[in-house]
């Protein structure tokens, strides 16, 4: 009886939001003075100030009362991205500061106050905003590992105390004054700290093709390096400005005086040097079921014409010059889509898994996860039955399999997701119903170039003499990996 009350007092609440929601938005502002705007935007500033506060005890709450997996999700971030059509960063942010922010259940007993408390107050009381909280939850896990519990109860309590008087940019930057002051009192930084910061970031190619990667090298990690970068980033080794680049051995006087690049150019040729030495020894095994080696997908005519992209296995996107050079160093996979190749594409019933030419297929029809909002590439990807599953009769042909990472692949379950192949040899991803709101059943983030199609043409294209679009169309016609 207890929770039904509960229950029903919450649905009460909610709908009387929803009923005072209507009446702000129906208000007529057109008779209304400069000070009773701003008193209005003052009011709704404040109350959205707060509204956060509500749903970080709801998600709590949910994640007591239920699990991804039987909501139809392999995680909670996929939980409340599919649902409510947000990004996988912002769901991942309001799961975290849900974690911060809202009262800790323990296993037995009454609920625990927030992990920050005291932020957690000012959200409830509209004095803070999200960005202050954003900011305020950065500052507090920068503190070192030798800070003891008390102390960083106060750090987070003057932090707040800042933000309440002052923008997030000003509150971080008294922050990071109060972290530099606690760290000149602090011990010498021990492995345990070191390793705690470890860490190597990719981050998103850039339109011009270009990739920033950031790193905090162990001291282990950074010595290795020194040593590989003493010897493949010194002057004259590793120049792709060469006619023929001295990869071993000691380069000629004459290369090493028309070497004019700078030492972080020269660092980075010598990583692209010893990244292909490695994947040409052969001794880096297998992904997924072929060997370690970079797979590219493009098309026939753009390989002739010498124009447009390719997409790697991971997503990076290659101008076709760069895919012809590469392909003059080692060994990569091509499969043309014309029946070029006498691999065999349909296995029927005599193979559960797929060979390694269907791979190869797959990889360049789908180049990654076909769930909607996946970003796993290709190389990260396993071969998933889409029409029916290997236990249920399904067949281990090219037209009836797609990519999938691990747990997509698992997703599909009775009573989870389902999967189909639609006329264009599209994967469609159908949620389960708590997760079901009429999104999209397609992922076109590998494959961009599926969405310039006409919505009609389900039937594939006629082959032409023409170059088809950068990274090419969907397969069939003319497209190789």
């Amino acid at each position: 009886m207890y929770v039904r009350t509960m229950s029903v007092g919450v649905r009460d609440a909610v709908a009387a939001l929803r009923a005072a929601v209507d009446d702000v938005l129906a208000a007529d502002l057109s008779l209304a003075t400069a000070a009773e705007v701003t008193a209005l935007l003052d009011e709704l500033e404040s109350a959205g100030c707060r509204l956060p506060a509500a749903r970080h005890r709801g998600l709590a709450r949910l994640q007591i009362e239920a699990t991804p997996q039987k909501m139809g999700a392999k995680n909670w971030k996929d939980v409340l991205a599919i649902r409510y059509r947000i990004s996988g960063s912002e769901a991942h942010r309001r799961l975290t500061e849900a974690a911060l922010l809202a009262p800790r259940q323990p296993v037995t007993g009454p609920p625990l106050p927030p992990a920050l408390p005291a932020t957690a107050i000012a959200q409830e009381h509209g004095l803070v905003t999200e960005e202050h909280v954003r900011e305020i939850r950065k500052v507090v896990a920068k503190l070192p590992g030798f800070v003891d519990t008390q102390t960083r109860e106060q750090f987070e309590v003057e932090v707040v105390r800042t933000a309440v008087g002052a923008g997030p940019k000003e509150t971080r930057d008294a922050a990071e004054l109060t972290l530099f002051l606690l760290d000149q009192d602090g011990p010498e930084p021990d492995d345990a700290e070191r390793t705690r910061k470890r860490g190597l970031t990719k981050g998103r190619q850039q339109r011009d093709g270009m990739t920033a990667w950031r790193a905090d090298l162990t001291p282990e990690a950074a010595a290795v390096w020194e040593a590989i970068f003493a010897r493949y980033a010194a002057p004259g080794m590793c120049n792709p400005d060469d006619e023929q680049p001295c990869t071993s051995g000691t380069p000629t006087q004459a290369q090493i005086d028309n070497d004019h690049r700078s030492l972080a150019q020269r660092q980075h040729d010598a990583l692209v040097a010893v990244g292909r030495i490695a994947l040409m020894s052969g001794d880096l095994g297998q992904l997924n079921g072929l060997p370690v080696t970079v797979i590219v997908r493009t098309t026939l005519q753009d390989l002739e014409s010498r124009a447009g992209i390719g997409t790697t296995g991971g997503g990076t996107r290659l101008p076709i010059c760069d895919v012809i050079r590469m392909g003059a160093h080692a060994s990569h996979y091509l499969a043309v889509f014309d029946r070029a190749t006498g691999a065999a594409l349909d296995l029927f019933r005599t193979r559960r898994v797929a060979s390694a030419a269907q791979r190869i297929m797959l990889i360049a029809r789908d180049g990654g996860c076909t769930k909607p909002g996946c970003r796993v590439g290709a190389y990260g990807c396993q071969v998933h039955h889409v029409t029916a599953n290997w236990a249920d009769g399904g067949l281990t042909n090219v037209d009836d399999l797609g990519l999938a990472c691990p747990p997509d692949n698992r997703a599909v379950a009775p009573g989870g997701w389902t999967t189909t192949m639609n006329p264009r040899h599209d994967v469609e991803w159908t949620p389960p119903p708590n997760l079901d709101t009429g999104q999209t059943r397609v992922n076109t983030h590998h494959t961009p170039e599926r969405l310039l199609r006409p919505p009609d043409d389900d039937e594939p294209a006629e082959e032409s003499g023409e170059p088809s679009e950068p990274g090419g169309p969907a397969p069939p016609d003319g497209e190789v990996a």
